[in-house]
């Protein structure tokens, strides 16, 4: 017995230490998109069930049925979740299909039969799975209009869903709510298609670009324009630096050579000539 026992210990050391080993080393692959072993996945899922069952085994449950309540959770709920879990009348999102493991569809499966088991989640979050702790900004009021929501959800069709957002009063919950992405207008609930409006923004910049550009040759126009203008004068300065002050431009013309005078001319006893002018 002692020896099994210490085979037992010694194998489960050997096979630490290789786990170890192999982490260390970088052989174990945490991409999201490299799937677990079949067994690993079965041992995390188990282990996960387990905690969260174990953890809200003794959370009192409240009325659910309360139509305040449901309301209050939808707003939140489509504002906060259905990036991820989707919603009637809700394709799946580029999210919903890049996550590991992938977050289940709750349009479908809503609280799953288990109420306290859905608070607990939504509360305290899922280590490693995309899975946020509302409850760090959630009051436990607000996280129970959500499972109040989720156990309406799959009975819902895709107008039920959007007139009872309609109805709630959005993203509020007590304070501390930050700007969440609009998941509305990305998921084909209420407004226009998320990546319409990515086109839409695209295309208002392209127009912007063109006529920022279309500007930039309108001003270029105008500089050309302005320094025709300047040549123009600079040319119109030069031809009037040879006028004389005062005169007109007309006057500025070149005028005839005036006639020379008369000269009459006669020669001294001394032999040198002399020029009258008349």
């Amino acid at each position: 017995m002692k020896r099994t026992v210490k085979t037992l210990v010694a194998a489960s050391l050997v096979g630490g230490a290789a786990a170890t080993a192999g982490a260390y080393f970088g052989l174990v692959n945490v991409g999201a998109d490299d799937p677990h072993l079949p067994a690993v996945y079965a041992f995390l899922s188990m282990a996960r069930d387990r905690s969260i069952e174990v953890r809200s085994r003794d959370i009192q449950v409240p009325d659910l049925n309360d139509q305040e309540l449901i309301r209050a959770g939808a707003g939140n709920y489509n504002s906060m979740c259905i990036g991820c879990h989707l919603a009637p009348g809700v394709a799946a999102t580029e999210l919903s299909q890049a996550l590991y493991p992938a977050p289940p569809n709750l349009a479908e499966i809503g609280v799953d039969g288990n109420p306290a088991a859905a608070f607990w989640t939504i509360k305290h979050g899922i280590k490693a799975t995309g899975m946020p702790a509302w409850g760090k900004s959630m009051a436990d009021p607000y996280i129970w209009g959500m499972v109040a929501f989720l156990q309406q959800l799959p009975e819902l069709d895709t107008q039920q869903y959007r007139t009872l957002v309609a109805s709630s009063g959005g993203h509020q919950h007590g304070g501390g709510e930050s700007d969440m992405h609009n998941h509305e207008n990305q998921h084909g609930t209420p407004g226009d298609d998320h990546h319409a409006g990515e086109m839409a923004g695209m295309s208002h910049h392209d127009e912007a670009a063109d006529d920022h550009h279309a500007g930039e040759a309108a001003g270029a126009s105008h500089h050309d324009v302005a320094a025709d203008h300047h040549g123009a004068e600079l040319a119109s300065a030069d031809h009037h630096a040879g006028e004389t002050p005062g005169a007109s431009h007309h006057d500025a013309q070149p005028a005839a050579a005036a006639p020379k005078p008369a000269t009459k001319t006669h020669t001294h006893a001394d032999g040198k000539e002399h020029v009258h002018a008349h």
